[in-house]
């Protein structure tokens, strides 16, 4: 039997969110209590590979990972057991679900006759998107996109941490962010402002380590003149990376800062001394000139100026010189130098 997957949510009889919180309706009650600790579980991966008759061995390793299935454990069928009864999903006699549970030899199935999902919905509008895209197709693309995003409520079942929930997790998160940037070049092309802005705010909640989205994002403001976003954009990104990654933004990023944002110029320093410098006074030159140069009016240079002739300056008191040593001597006496006399005989 193959499982039937309607287009929209409104009207199936089973409906499950996979994207941010998982969700199970059926027949419009919600599922919230499940007998089995794994049940839940066993549902979920049965749902993603709907269709397909999985192997104990592969159960237990997506289920219970390391564990090594010891000989004689009955995990497996415990949940099997309680996911029937909580969905009423026998293979017989199933109920008004429609669910059923199929038990083989070597393995276990699930089918569903009324069944809408939100990760295939998801794929689906991702996928045709991105076909009219590469057709040519515009508007078709952009409407399958948007709404491929607009579903797109957080990453798979969130919280959760198996290794098969994280490899589909991943595989969305890529397809998300294909669409994202074809809705992103469609923007910019189009040079809507405003929605390229919303398209990378969607980014970035996506991954916020998207450097190709920043520097959309810092190509977009130096466009507009806005310099100050440009820097805001770019820091953030920088330390997002340090932060979380240990790593610097990547060359290109640089290059497009540098090529928005010049390195400002280096302030001019003064050469100059900070005060003018006193002249030689004593000098000829600034005897004669009447007016010292670089004092400003006022300032008047002749003999006997000095700086109590600056206004401002505070001259200091002169010092009183040392009396000669020769004109203490006493006259009548022969002082060094002077011609010895011949005394009579």
């Amino acid at each position: 039997m193959t499982t039937a997957v309607t287009g929209t949510a409104r009207g199936a009889a089973v409906r499950v969110r996979f994207l941010g919180d998982f969700e199970l309706t059926v027949n419009g009650v919600p599922v919230r209590r499940w007998r089995a600790g794994k049940a839940r579980g066993l549902f979920q991966y049965l749902v993603i590979h709907r269709g397909q008759t999985l192997t104990r061995d592969s159960l237990y390793e997506a289920l219970w990972p390391g564990s090594g299935r010891p000989a004689g454990d009955s995990s497996l069928k415990v949940a099997a057991h309680g996911l029937r009864r909580v969905l009423d999903a026998h293979p017989d006699s199933p109920g008004g679900s429609g669910i059923r549970l199929h038990y083989r030899d070597f393995g276990y199935a699930l089918d569903v006759t009324d069944l809408w999902s939100d990760v295939d919905r998801f794929q689906e509008l991702v996928h045709t998107g991105l076909r009219a895209a590469g057709a040519g197709d515009r508007t078709t693309a952009r409407d399958r996109l948007r709404a491929a995003i607009a579903l797109y409520g957080g990453e798979f079942l969130r919280g959760e941490s198996t290794d098969w929930v994280v490899e589909q997790r991943e595989y969305l998160r890529s397809l998300a962010l294909r669409a994202l940037d074809v809705l992103r070049a469609d923007a910019d092309e189009r040079e809507d402002f405003p929605d390229l802005i919303e398209i990378c705010r969607s980014t970035l909640g996506v991954d916020r380590h998207h450097e190709e989205t920043y520097r959309a994002l810092m190509a977009a403001h130096g466009r507009r003149g806005e310099h100050p976003c440009v820097r805001r954009w770019y820091d953030l990104c920088a330390r997002r990376l340090r932060d979380d990654l240990a790593v610097a933004p990547s060359r290109e990023t640089q290059r497009l800062l540098s090529a928005i944002l010049p390195a400002p110029r280096p302030r001019a320093v003064p050469t100059g001394p900070r005060y003018p410098a006193w002249p030689n006074l004593g000098s000829p030159t600034a005897q004669g000139a009447g007016t010292v140069s670089g004092l400003g009016p006022g300032a008047v240079a002749g003999p006997g100026a000095g700086p109590a002739s600056v206004p401002g300056l505070r001259a200091r008191a002169a010092r009183r010189a040392r009396p000669d040593a020769r004109s203490a001597a006493r006259p009548d006496l022969p002082q060094a130098g002077d011609a010895v006399r011949a005394r009579p005989a």
